[in-house]
């Protein structure tokens, strides 16, 4: 008899585990991986880096974002930094930011950003990659893992790390390598569902992230000149803004 009750208990426990590891598979999330450009950002009041103002047009992208630029002139750079850092400083999120923080309630998600603002966290974003650096941010010019938040949008000559060496900004320029793509092309690798957000696409190597998604996954890609990318299957393009498109495609995933 104990026998027959000992029989009886563990294929009891075996089932229980069982339907424990069933109920865990069930509830784990999709995983959603949303590649954005400066489309999501513009919207907010954030000019592209190709746009400016009259102030700046005059320059080459050359002349300042590129190691050869810091090297000629420091004072150049930062100023044009500082710009920049000013306007992201006062910007606010905008719909689109707000939208993608909704799709935590349901998907596992990742946001892989062109962008240099920090916009997507103000908003509640995350789990944040950024592929160009971060503009809110100053690094070190002899270590570059010393990387320093900024309380303010200035970041002058003189400014220096612990370790006595000028401070610059916490980007990647023209003639850089990109350290954080091959971890951006693993996570594109992991995705359940692929958005494309607010970039033209021919910014490499970010445009490549696409690439990466296997092919029977769903994609979307959202700018008002988004196109039918070659060689890319179940891609649905939608051609608006993001202030718009994004709140939309949103909804439609979370009441799917």
């Amino acid at each position: 008899m104990r026998v027959f009750y000992y029989l009886i208990e563990s294929h009891w426990m075996s089932f229980r585990k069982f339907r424990t590891f069933e109920i865990q598979n069930i509830n784990i999330m999709q995983k959603i991986v949303i590649l954005t450009g400066a489309g999501v950002s513009a919207e907010s009041g954030i000019q592209t880096f190709r746009d400016g103002d009259g102030l700046w047009q005059k320059y080459r992208f050359e002349d300042l974002a590129s190691p050869q630029a810091w090297q000629r002139d420091q004072k150049l750079v930062l100023d044009f930094y500082n710009w920049r850092r000013k306007i992201v400083w006062e910007a606010d999120p905008n719909p689109a930011h707000k939208a993608l923080v909704k799709l935590k309630e349901k998907f596992d998600v990742q946001i892989i950003t062109q962008n240099v603002d920090d916009l997507h966290e103000r908003a509640g974003s995350t789990n944040v990659l950024h592929l160009h650096g971060e503009i809110r941010k100053a690094r070190s010019t002899v270590d570059p893992d010393l990387v320093y938040e900024m309380d303010n949008w200035e970041l002058k000559l003189g400014d220096t790390c612990e370790k006595g060496s000028q401070l610059r900004p916490h980007i990647v320029w023209f003639g850089e390598s990109v350290p954080m793509i091959e971890p951006a092309m693993q996570i594109a690798s992991e995705a359940d569902i692929f958005m494309v957000i607010g970039t033209s696409m021919v910014v490499y190597p970010a445009a490549s992230l696409i690439v990466y998604v296997r092919p029977d996954k769903p994609k979307y890609y959202i700018d008002p000149k988004a196109f039918a990318v070659s060689g890319i299957s179940n891609l649905e393009v939608i051609r608006e803004k993001a202030g718009e498109g994004v709140p939309e495609l949103v909804e439609g995933l979370l009441n799917d």
